[in-house]
């Protein structure tokens, strides 16, 4: 079960190039359910997710380039890339920062992944998120790889 709450961040946080951080390209071969596929750094991931918006089903499968590639040219939609900074917060929470290439150039989201829909309800952002974009499917990866900017 991935429980997670999303961002649209105000403003960067200080020192990020301190953070640690993963290359991310993913692409989407279906919507409903979500089926994507992922290359993050030199590793490759099918995955597949439920229906949800904070809470919902996620399986990870180990792929290999040429699946990846064989996967990737059948992929619909705008193929995302992104760079993601990992955050230490309070609470021993990690916040992945989004910082998305074209066509989202400008576009940064933040995740928190949460181990209880309790402890999700309970967070308390920092001061550099911005919005609190978790109900809205309009900032899923799998909507923004369906719309042109």
């Amino acid at each position: 079960m991935e429980i997670e709450r999303k961002f649209k961040i105000r403003n960067l946080p200080e020192k990020l190039d301190q953070y640690a951080f993963h290359t991310i390209e993913q692409a989407y071969l279906c919507i409903n359910p979500v089926v994507r596929i992922r290359r993050q750094d030199n590793q490759y991931i099918l995955t597949y997710k439920s229906t949800g918006l904070m809470a919902r089903e996620e399986y990870n499968l180990p792929l290999n380039e040429e699946a990846y590639a064989h996967l990737k040219a059948k992929a619909d939609g705008v193929i995302l890339s992104k760079t993601r900074y990992l955050i230490p917060l309070s609470g021993n929470l990690t916040a992945e920062l989004d910082i998305f290439d074209k066509p989202y150039e400008g576009l940064v989201i933040a995740e928190v992944e949460f181990s209880s829909v309790d402890e999700a309800n309970a967070f308390t952002p920092p001061d550099w998120f911005g919005e609190d974009v978790t109900g809205s499917g309009q900032y899923h990866n799998s909507t923004l790889s369906r719309i042109q900017p």
